[in-house]
């Protein structure tokens, strides 16, 4: 693999620790359950990653730079090249009173608990101690100083202009992405977007993370993204109760006409 390029891929990963392994991430969905870190929110199965871009943890990223496609690798990765060493400046003591407050604006009914995440100052942590007067908060990664290990398998490099731009829907959105329409120019790349786009909040944020991933890995054109709202149809029903009504009333004029006709030529006789 090189630097930029857009792979697919599958991996299974555990905590290595006094030489107990505990599985904390996969893309195998019935892996996750037989494990008990199953998330109904996730979207399991094989994901799209692009190789060097600084997403991924050192260890990892170096592993991928140098696998084969369709190779099954089993890495370990030291803290150093994981999550880093776990910091003890970054446990901090606050107030109940402040900790209880930030809690309470997400679920007023919820109280500090250990275990809890919480966010002050725009850093995530988590609650280690509660006493009455005081909480210990932990901003380190719930990673950091554990030496981790991988399964991993690259399935696929992705190859075309438009394949690669699927896969960046994919990673930045993953939403309804094959309902996405692509046309590319020598200028400009075209995405037509689903309905689900003009009322989903999350893609006014994921757009910017498409365009700057299209040019930095696929191609530097113009980005053009397209709502389009098509035209009211006359509903089927309505139209043929309307043809309908139409035939009805031009075979009463006939009969008509037919009766008139018979009752002037009866006269005639007479």
């Amino acid at each position: 693999m090189e630097k930029g390029d857009i792979i697919r891929w599958e991996y299974d990963a555990w905590i290595v620790e006094d030489g107990n392994e505990e599985l904390f991430d996969t893309t195998n969905e019935e892996l996750a359950k037989e494990h008990g870190i199953h998330d109904p929110t996730v979207k399991y199965g094989p994901m799209y990653s692009i190789v060097g871009a600084g997403r991924l943890i050192k260890g990892i990223e170096e592993e991928l730079m140098q696998a084969e496609i369709g190779k099954e690798y089993i890495v370990t990765i030291l803290p150093e090249n994981a999550y880093g060493e776990r910091d003890p400046k970054l446990v901090k003591i606050h107030s109940y009173r402040e900790i209880a407050r930030k809690v309470a604006e997400r679920d007023r009914n919820a109280v500090p608990q250990v275990g809890m995440e919480v966010v002050i100052d725009n850093k995530r942590g988590k609650i280690i101690t509660v006493t009455p007067g005081r909480v210990v908060v932990d901003y380190n990664h719930p990673l950091a100083g554990k030496t981790l290990k991988y399964r991993f398998k690259i399935l696929e490099k992705v190859e075309g202009e438009v394949n690669k731009i699927k896969a960046i829907l994919e990673m930045d959105y993953g939403k309804d992405v094959d309902k996405f329409k692509i046309e590319i120019s020598d200028e400009d790349i075209i995405i037509e977007v689903p309905d689900i786009c003009k009322y989903d909040s999350s893609w006014s944020i994921a757009k910017y993370m498409i365009v700057g991933d299209i040019r930095d890995y696929v191609a530097n054109k113009n980005i053009k993204f397209v709502e389009v709202y098509e035209k009211k149809e006359e509903k089927k029903d309505e139209k043929e109760e309307s043809e309908k009504s139409s035939e009805e009333s031009e075979s009463k004029e006939d009969e008509d006409k037919n009766e008139s006709g018979e009752k002037e030529i009866e006269e005639e006789k007479e």
